[in-house]
């Protein structure tokens, strides 16, 4: 069974088929292997294959696995600021109302 889209592995081919990455994980050194994060990727991987169910269920146990020494570390620069770029809708719409209270 193909993935929807392949997983480029630090070293060698791309792992393309289910099948791919089952052998791609059988061939880690034993104490790489036992990792629970690659237990946890095989297993995605049987119950993709024996289900049939969405095979990006296996690419992200796979993904996991192969960064789980990756820190994720939250980059300020990157985020987007929501304030001051447009107006409200409301603020729009309605012209300025006066500041002084309203006369009876």
């Amino acid at each position: 069974m193909r993935l929807e889209e392949a997983i480029p592995p630090p070293l060698g081919r791309r792992l393309v088929t289910l099948e791919d990455a089952g052998n791609y994980i059988l061939k880690l050194p034993k104490a790489e292997h036992e990792a629970t994060q690659w237990q946890a990727a095989m297993e995605a991987l049987i119950l993709v294959a024996t289900s049939g169910g969405p095979t990006m269920f296996a690419r992200i146990g796979v993904m996991r696995a192969l960064n789980r020494h990756v820190e994720q570390v939250f980059d300020p620069s990157r985020k987007d600021h929501h304030w001051g770029k447009r107006k409200l809708a409301r603020d729009r719409l309605q012209p300025r109302l006066a500041t002084s209270a309203p006369s009876r």
